[in-house]
């Protein structure tokens, strides 16, 4: 990741036992994931795993877990950095599905039509945060810039970033019923 676009800064509020609102945590964020064959790097703020959430955690629960969905009722609030995708890439769809512990959706999907497509059973927020992107459904590609937001519902996508740097997107995906 280029040395110019720093780790995300997360302030996590909570509260004492007597019920003030404090901060638990104000700094960067602490973890991180990065794909060295892409460049992609994914920084945890925070994730769940029942819902409704507790509200009480005190300890931090940005911890990297394997995959991009969330445990089962839970969430992932992160933040991901796309460098510059190379022109012509090629790539295993297969080897980026099991990196990424995607399950194999075959018959209830179209097939990918990019390397990196890929799908999760939740519902994406997604709000472009820095630079420009493009999302890649099944037969078309929308331009994305900074502040631009998305709803995703568990669809086919792809990120391709043409412009010349680093485009930064939070994404919070919550899990959904199966497709």
């Amino acid at each position: 990741m280029p040395d110019n676009v720093p780790p995300p800064r997360r302030v996590v509020t909570g509260h004492t036992p007597d019920g003030k609102a404090i901060v638990l945590f104000d700094d960067q964020a602490p973890n991180k994931a990065s794909r060295p064959d892409t460049g992609i790097t994914a920084h945890w703020i925070w994730t769940t795993d029942s819902a409704p959430a507790n509200i009480h955690v005190t300890a931090d629960a940005s911890t990297p877990r394997r995959g991009l969905a969330p445990a089962p009722q839970g969430s992932i609030f992160r933040i991901v950095d796309f460098p510059p995708t190379p022109a012509g890439e090629n790539g295993d769809h297969g080897a980026f599905a099991k990196q990424l512990g995607l399950h194999d959706a075959s018959g209830k999907r179209r097939p990918p039509t990019h390397p990196q497509m890929h799908a999760t059973e939740t519902i994406d927020y997604a709000i472009v945060l820095q630079g420009e992107i493009d999302m890649m459904l099944d037969e078309e590609t929308v331009s994305l810039k900074a502040g631009d937001v998305i709803v995703q519902q568990a669809t086919n996508h792809a990120w391709i970033n043409h412009g010349p740097g680093v485009c930064r997107v939070a994404f919070v995906l919550i899990d959904s019923r199966p497709y």
